[in-house]
This record gives structure tokens, C-alpha cells and sequence, in this order.
């Protein structure tokens, strides 16, 4: 009799000690749960043997990698289900232990092991990261990280990125549904960049983390700056090379493989970072921090993009996300954006501005899964199906994160001001427009 279905609803229902909000289907052809929501595929036995050997989180990613769980209907609205059940409950070994104090639940364990089968412990999908050592942030294990993200082709990234070619997140005056596009949207957060730096014709920019280019074609090309870019991918500097060759603007943007801990050629007028702090680590940002503020001149400006978390009561309680450590951003560390300021001001920074575009990401993101998703054959052939796998997941997880303030991303406008105090920034009211007097 096929009921694989239905002792797997129950089972989990036991374990979680709530409703199980999503249906499944196992692979006996069984299917229980609730009539019209997403169902979760159950593929095979391995993928309890899975969740069995490493609860939580990292074992449902190693599944999901695998193809032994899928989900049929809306991703996001069977993310969002199982939100509260499983993606916040995390991988706490403490509340595992307690958990276990309930006989049901115990029950419920053993029930789970009968039904997977034989207890051998499948191999991790080939791309998960292996490491032997945890956080170290040196310059090589920093290189193998990056090389790890963003070196697996740069076709596949131009199918999810679209031609702007920018990896974050992207400015949004109009959304999706009112005619704003993927491009404009990141064409105009280049020039919103651009803006708060203060660019003009002369002047020299370091693009700390630089991609494929986009900032520094876009500076040197609108606004007449010399650009550096640095960034520690052979194929995005490959990438970003090309596009600069083709732009004809050889002579003003120089892209260089280098550690930013190397760049040794300031002063600069400005320093754009955006979308790279999140892999400098705790240990490692006032490190970061302190050679920017040492590459700017007097006066000039930081801009600093970058995710945020939500802060902890008890910040030493904090821990890096399985799935994105092992499979999306090996090493990358969130801090909430009151820690990155602090930094910055520990390292003899000005803070002016902080401008939180959380929203604006989980709609770039979402346009990110639908090109992804939109051409997944090709998707597959350049990567791989696990890896493709692990790029739907991930970014569409973190859609879900951003729209519910999970976390967040933030501008940081910043100045290297000299002792007179004469930063050279307007007053706000100027910044943005003054109101308007009766």
C-alpha cells in the first residue's frame, strides 16, 4: 500500500509540532496534506537519510542540491509556509536536545529511521565547499572563496544578471509591475552611486570588488573619472577587461586581479564598494576599513553597500547561515548596519549618510529567479543542475528574507574628513532637495 505519503505528514508533523502547511508526494506516488498548496516532492528514501544525519537546514539544502526534494507550484509561497517550521528554526544542538526529551518526538525520530532505510550517510553534493578550517580571511582563503561564487562562467551569470552585469542590488523608482526594468533599475543605482560620490572629470575611483565592470565603465563613461577596479576572480577581470575595450575606455579604467589589502597607489578621490564588505569578515572589517580611509585623499568620499542582519540580543550568539556558507558564499559574514558604521567611524571615518533600499533588493532578486528560471535548460548546461539549484534557492530564500526584514542592505556615505572639519558635503536639505516654504 503507497502511504509513504501520509506517515511522512505525520512524522513531521510530530517532530515540528505544528500542521505540516505544505503537501507532499513521495516516491511511491503517495501524496497527503492540504488540498491546493505547493507540494513537496519527496524523491527518494536519501533525502531523510539526509535531513537524519544533519537536521535543519544544511540537510534540507543538501537534498534540495541533490534533486532529492523539489517543490511543484510557487516557490516562494512554499518558502514562505515553511518559513516559520524550518528555515528560522536553524540548527540550534541545544534545542535539538530538548526536542528529543519528548518521547513523541523521539517516536517521530525513530519512525523517520525506519522509513529512510538503510542508516548510510549519502555523500554531499559535489557543490558544497569543503573545508578543514573555519572564518580565516587571509588573502588566500579570501581568493578560493571568491573563486568559489563567482567563477563558475561568466555566461551563466550574464543569463541570471541580464546585460547590466551587476551582482547587487539594483535602485527601483518604479517597480517591475509599473514598467521598470532589471537595466534601468541597476543602470540607475550606479548613477545613485555615482551621484552621492560626487564624481566629476579629473578625479581617480577605486571600485573596491569591481564584478564585471559595470561601475567603472559607467563612472569613467558618464562622469569623466579615472577608474582602479580590483577584484580577486581571473574570469570577471577577463569579463570586465573586454567590456571596457569594447566601451574604448582603455585609458581611463585600469581592472587589476589584486587584494584590496594591496592596493597601494592613493590617494583616491572616491572609493565605491558595493557589494563586497560581506566577505571581509567580523575579524577582518577594521582592517578593511582602515586601508580604505588610508587610500582616500582628505575629503574624499566612501560609499559602502552592503547587507545587513538584524542585530542579536546576544551578538556572540551569532552564526553563519549552513546554506550560504557551504554552497553560495563561502566565509561571507553579515553584521547589522550599527556595527559597520561604528567600524567605519573607528577607522577615522565621517558617517553622512545611511540609506536602507531593502525592498529595492528583494525585487531585483526576484527578477534575478525569473531570468534564472525563464531558460533553466541552458541554466543547467552552463553550470550544472545542482549548481543552478543552489542559485534558485538561495536567491529565492533571499527575496523572502529582505521582504520580511530578515535582513536588509544599506548605503553608508562616508568621508575621510580633515582636521579643519571641512568635509565638503551640502547641507542635507541640499542633498535632497529642500522643502518647499508657504
Amino acid at each position: 500500500m503507497a502511504d509513504a505519503a501520509l506517515r511522512l505528514q505525520n512524522l513531521f508533523e510530530q517532530l515540528l509540532g505544528a500542521p505540516l502547511p505544505v503537501r507532499i508526494r513521495a516516491w511511491d506516488g503517495s501524496q497527503a496534506g492540504p488540498p491546493g498548496a505547493p507540494t513537496l516532492v519527496v524523491r527518494n528514501r536519501r533525502a531523510l537519510r539526509r535531513l537524519l544525519f544533519k537536521p535543519g537546514e544544511l540537510g534540507l539544502a543538501r537534498a534540495w542540491v541533490a534533486g532529492d526534494l523539489d517543490i511543484e507550484g510557487d516557490l516562494y509561497t512554499a518558502l514562505g509556509l515553511m518559513a516559520g517550521l524550518i528555515w528560522e528554526r536553524g540548527d540550534d544542538a541545544r534545542g535539538l536536545v530538548e526536542a528529543l526529551r519528548d518521547p513523541e518526538v523521539r517516536a517521530a525520530v525513530r519512525g523517520l529511521v525506519r522509513l529512510a532505510g538503510p542508516p548510510l550517510p549519502p555523500a554531499p553534493p559535489p557543490e558544497e565547499v569543503r573545508r578543514a578550517r573555519g572564518h580565516l580571511h587571509t588573502k588566500r582563503s579570501d581568493k578560493r572563496a571568491i573563486s568559489h561564487h563567482y567563477d563558475v562562467g561568466n555566461d551563466f551569470y550574464e543569463l541570471v544578471l541580464g546585460p547590466s552585469m551587476v551582482y547587487s542590488c539594483a535602485y527601483w523608482p518604479a517597480p517591475p509591475a509599473e514598467g521598470g526594468t532589471l537595466e534601468d533599475a541597476q543602470r540607475d543605482k550606479l548613477e545613485l552611486v555615482s551621484r552621492k560620490l560626487d564624481l566629476s572629470p579629473g578625479q581617480r575611483l577605486l571600485d573596491v570588488g569591481c564584478g564585471w565592470g559595470s561601475m567603472a565603465i559607467h563612472a569613467a563613461r558618464e562622469h569623466g573619472v579615472s577608474v582602479v577596479g580590483v577584484t580577486l576572480s581571473q574570469e570577471q577581470a577577463a569579463y570586465a577587461r573586454k567590456r571596457v575595450a569594447d566601451e574604448g575606455l582603455t585609458d581611463r579604467v585600469e581592472i587589476r586581479v589584486q587584494d584590496y589589502r594591496d592596493v597601494a597607489d592613493g590617494p583616491y578621490d572616491a572609493i565605491s564598494s558595493i557589494g563586497m564588505a560581506e566577505h571581509v569578515g567580523a575579524e577582518r572589517y577594521l582592517e578593511y576599513a582602515t586601508d580604505l580611509h588610508r587610500l582616500l585623499k582628505p575629503g574624499g568620499r566612501l560609499l559602502n553597500h552592503q547587507i545587513a542582519r538584524r542585530p542579536q540580543r546576544d551578538e556572540s550568539a551569532y552564526s553563519v547561515d549552513e546554506f550560504i556558507d557551504a554552497y553560495v558564499f563561502p566565509d561571507g559574514e553579515l553584521a547589522p548596519v550599527g556595527t559597520t558604521v561604528t567600524q567605519l567611524e573607528r577607522a577615522g571615518f565621517e558617517v553622512r549618510d545611511v540609506e536602507s533600499i531593502r525592498e529595492h533588493y528583494a525585487l531585483t532578486l526576484r527578477r534575478w529567479v525569473a531570468n534564472l528560471e525563464s531558460d533553466w535548460a541552458t541554466a543547467t548546461r552552463l553550470v550544472s543542475p545542482g549548481r543552478a539549484r543552489v542559485w534558485q534557492l538561495y536567491m529565492a530564500a533571499s527575496a523572502l528574507s529582505f521582504e520580511r526584514n530578515r535582513i536588509g542592505v544599506n548605503q553608508v556615505l562616508a568621508v575621510r574628513t580633515p582636521d579643519s572639519g571641512a568635509s565638503g558635503m551640502p547641507l542635507r536639505a541640499r542633498m535632497w532637495g529642500a522643502p518647499e516654504r508657504a
